[in-house]
């Protein structure tokens, strides 16, 4: 089964895929992603892979509902895997600078790519890290989904953008980084093109935003000095992350960027979200009755005493 069903309480589509939960236990010392897997070419720097288990399809079933109450719509889409690297034991963090300038080209290209598609209307870039997140498979990699809609997470910061911008006159995203830039407290890194900060309104521990210094729309308008300077910020948020309990950290990076529906988001502001899942070195931070009921986030820590234990930490990089 393939198929969107809309909740009309909260309007937004919830994607059905009954199919993978027949995905199968890979035998032990057996990567899909590594070269000799047979999945993948033998030799490659950065790979787009297509998902043996989407979520969506470009040519999904016929759908059909039994109540003229419920809405339920095909489940179009694409779902793509890319691989960071053939060596199984690196992550982002520990891949030479050149190696993630690849990928940041590579992430550009399947943005646009997926965005031609008439059916896709956002392309969501993301990388999952540790089994405190789900993930099976630790090779480097992250994925990309092109949804036929707007998520609505999105169409909510699209929203506030907006309407920022009406009133304001100005990007909602850049008054957020002039005011970040103006209290320091909580800037964790920063070069030329980006600045990497806990968000004064941060609802995970160790959580940082990844923003561009200039306005900028997508991957697409970022010229190739900017790309560098975002894989550095890329490249050093993660090994600090990594230095900070001295293991492999978990993650959920997510890239927020103008949807692909062609309508003008010029009041919209390019920028990556990290979103960590551990408190402390032994404890995680889950989202429980008040977080997925109410949507009312409890952080259990201080932003700006984070930001300072990170920055703390990148300074000896």
């Amino acid at each position: 089964m393939y198929e969107l069903r809309w909740n009309p309480v909260l309007k937004w589509w919830v994607m059905v895929s009954s199919e993978r939960q027949n995905r199968p236990v890979l035998p032990e010392g057996y990567c899909p992603f590594c070269p000799g897997s047979g999945k993948v070419p033998e030799d490659y720097d950065v790979f787009s892979y297509q998902n043996d288990w989407p979520i969506m399809k470009p040519n999904p079933p016929e759908v059909f509902s039994s109540s003229s109450f419920y809405k339920v719509a095909k489940s179009y889409g694409k779902c793509e895997v890319i691989l960071y690297s053939p060596d199984h034991n690196s992550s982002l963090g520990q891949l030479p600078l050149k190696q993630i300038e690849k990928l940041v080209n590579l992430w550009t290209e399947r943005y646009i790519e997926l965005g031609k598609e008439k059916f896709i209307k956002y392309v969501f870039i993301f990388e999952n890290r540790g089994e405190e997140v789900g993930v099976t498979i630790s090779h480097p990699h992250g994925q990309i989904y092109g949804f036929p809609f707007i998520p609505k997470k999105i169409e909510l910061e699209l929203e506030s953008c907006k309407e920022f911008f009406e009133k304001e006159g100005k990007c909602l995203y850049c008054k957020i980084l002039e005011e970040e830039l103006r209290q320091k407290d909580r800037i964790v890194d920063e070069n030329e093109s980006f600045v990497n900060f806990v968000p004064f309104f941060a609802d995970y521990p160790y959580q940082v935003f990844i923003i561009p210094r200039n306005h900028k729309l997508s991957l697409v308008d970022f010229n190739q000095k900017e790309k560098k300077d975002l894989s550095i910020a890329l490249k050093r948020i993660v090994q600090t992350y990594d230095k900070l309990f001295e293991k492999e950290f978990p993650y959920m990076m997510c890239f927020h960027q103008k949807p692909s529906d062609g309508k003008d988001y010029s009041y919209y502001h390019f920028h990556i979200e990290f979103y960590p899942p551990l408190r402390n070195r032994y404890t995680q931070k889950f989202n429980a009755s008040s977080e997925t009921g109410s949507w009312t986030h409890g952080n259990p820590t201080s932003p700006e005493e984070k930001a300072r234990e990170l920055r703390t930490i990148m300074e000896d990089l």
